[in-house]
């Protein structure tokens, strides 16, 4: 869902259904996944700030579709508690490893870290 709304910047309910209609999950998974994507919107701005802050040198336009949006999750997940640091930044690898390139993890590793880094002295 992510991915979708960072290309095309759709309604967030339109892109729900959508993802819905097609992928099988219990309610209590759908509500779940609804209320991170919704969350990693409504964050995206002032997450993607950070991201640029973090990765020196490194524009966020030339990131792949997929990296921001792992990204936004992750730093989602770390402003919001919603799991602990380890496996908010350790599922964020995974997704990268399956998803992305080869140099995706390493370099995401790299920015979760120091976004984890500067949300804690914040």
């Amino acid at each position: 869902m992510l991915f979708q709304w960072g290309i095309h910047h759709q309604n967030v309910e339109q892109i729900e259904q959508s993802f819905w209609e097609s992928a099988r999950a219990a309610e209590s998974t759908k509500r779940f996944a609804n209320e991170l994507f919704e969350g990693a919107v409504a964050q995206a701005d002032s997450n993607d700030r950070l991201v640029e802050q973090l990765s020196k040198n490194w524009r966020l336009e030339r990131m792949a579709e997929i990296d921001r949006g792992i990204c936004r999750l992750a730093i989602y997940e770390l402003r919001s508690g919603t799991a602990p640091l380890k496996v908010v930044l350790d599922e964020a690898i995974e997704l990268a490893k399956r998803f992305s390139t080869e140099e995706s993890a390493p370099f995401l590793n790299g920015v979760l870290d120091a976004a984890a880094k500067s949300l804690e002295k914040a």
